[in-house]
């Protein structure tokens, strides 16, 4: 723990590295508080003592460290700054979109907010699983030919042919869709009772054995859907951050390039209560260990269905990032909620 005035000198630090890329040195911190030059150099001492700063050249000032960002971002980011739902209402990051346009919301969430933070975005949609059954359609195209229609909660749509070595009865294919609608309807994709529902010993053979058949338009559903993530700004982040060698850069890229690394990384956001901030060395990912990630779920009020995030410098505006992240998070989260109960 740092007594209060070595708390205000760290902050001083890390605000004027932030604001001009410079070392901040004791007589620049001196002219700004009430304490002798000789008083503040102690104190920036004792910081890079703590490991919370560090000193380039002899004669320089003193740069924040991982540790010191940390310190800054736990402990030194006030409250006022930082506005959880409040903060929704901003413009920018406001999302007037139509309802199940599901795609398009993580679409604008990803580039408005590379363009308000000037940082690489990442948005996670969220899985089919976490889907609800809409509607089903059930139509015989021809007498062996029938299309199964799904219609989920997001405005997804998955449609599938069945060939039948035989006619289809048309009453069985009637019966099929509106028992379908009856027992699925509002049926997570993923959930065990959409399985139940399927396989209900209680109906005759034949209502089975045609269920049977059509039942791969459910379950192989999420087997064959891959996780999306959408992603922007990673000009931003290459032009903003200079990478000290090509293979730094090409390690950065390749983790963008491979979506289930980046999810990974992304997941531990997912049982984050509120934002998530790794610096640094803090992060597990080598490819991260030079940037700074700020991430948040959003999602239903019991169920986190996705990340909001952006990726940057050491050197970020950790307030704005934050602030940023928190609001895209909070609308996305009414924006799915709306869509899943409607």
């Amino acid at each position: 723990m740092l007594t209060p005035r070595q708390e205000l000198i760290l902050r001083m630090v890390v605000e004027g590295y932030l604001d001009g890329g410079l070392p901040v040195g004791s007589k620049a911190l001196a002219a700004e508080v009430e304490w002798g030059p000789s008083t503040v150099r102690n104190e920036l001492a004792m910081l890079e003592e703590h490991g919370l700063l560090a000193h380039p050249h002899t004669s320089a000032g003193r740069v924040p460290t991982d540790a010191g960002y940390r310190y800054f971002v736990d402990r030194l980011l006030r409250e006022r700054d930082l506005p959880g739902a409040a903060v929704a209402t901003q413009p920018e990051l406001s999302l007037t979109l139509a309802r199940h346009e599901v795609d398009e919301a993580m679409r604008v969430t990803t580039e408005t907010l590379s363009q308000v933070t000037n940082l690489l975005a990442i948005v996670s949609a969220p899985p089919i699983e976490t889907a609800t059954v809409r509607h089903v359609e059930v139509l015989l195209l021809q007498p062996q030919v029938l299309m199964v229609v799904v219609i989920t909660s997001t405005g997804g749509v998955s449609k599938r042919v069945f060939t039948f070595d035989g006619p289809v009865d048309a009453g069985l294919a009637d019966w099929g869709g509106s028992y379908l609608n009856e027992q699925l309807t509002g049926v997570g994709l993923g959930a065990r009772k959409l399985y139940q529902r399927l396989s209900d010993p209680t109906l005759g053979p034949r209502e089975r054995g045609f269920l049977d058949a059509i039942a791969p338009v459910f379950t192989e559903l999420t087997d064959t859907t891959e996780h999306t993530l959408y992603v922007d700004g990673a000009a931003r982040l290459v032009s903003e951050f200079r990478f000290q060698d090509v293979t730094q850069l090409n390690d950065v890229m390749q983790m963008l390039e491979r979506r289930v690394t980046l999810l990974g990384v992304l997941s531990a956001a997912l049982v984050e209560r509120d934002v998530y901030v790794r610096i640094g060395r803090e992060n597990e990912m080598p490819a991260l260990r030079s940037l700074a990630l700020v991430a948040a779920s959003y999602g239903l009020p019991r169920q986190s269905l996705g990340t909001v995030s952006v990726i940057g410098p050491l050197r970020m505006d950790y307030q704005h990032a934050i602030r940023s992240v928190r609001a895209a998070a909070h609308e996305l989260s009414r924006f799915v909620e709306d869509v899943y109960e409607a």
